[in-house]
């Protein structure tokens, strides 16, 4: 369907499954212009309160993929800054790419 680009494993079908589900939601909704609401102090502080405990989570051996997910999520809403804000929105993706990744090498 596309060109190789990728040669992460899986992002591929990760990027094809994500473009479907994009098509879906412009068919829907159309091209959404919405404020991004993000940067306020309490974000801020629920961001520090989720890297806190993903790192908790880390020292006790108790990692899984809700703690980074949160982390990333919570600091991309703490962003004020469009580019920063940006960066974060790619990282909370790749999070997503990479935990698709593992639930689909999973045995079922």
């Amino acid at each position: 369907m596309y060109p190789t680009l990728f040669t992460t494993p899986g992002l591929k079908a990760f990027a094809e499954e994500l473009d479907a589900e994009r098509g879906r939601q412009l068919q829907k909704f159309g091209d959404q212009r919405h404020p991004d609401g993000t940067g306020s102090a309490s974000q801020q502080v629920a961001a520090g309160a989720a890297r806190a405990r993903c790192h908790v989570a880390a020292e006790q051996g108790a990692m899984a993929w809700q703690h980074i997910l949160d982390e990333e999520v919570r600091e991309a809403l703490a962003e004020s800054d469009p580019a920063q804000l940006r960066a974060e929105l790619i990282q909370i993706a790749a999070v997503c790419a990479a935990w698709v990744s593992d639930l689909d090498r999973r045995p079922q």
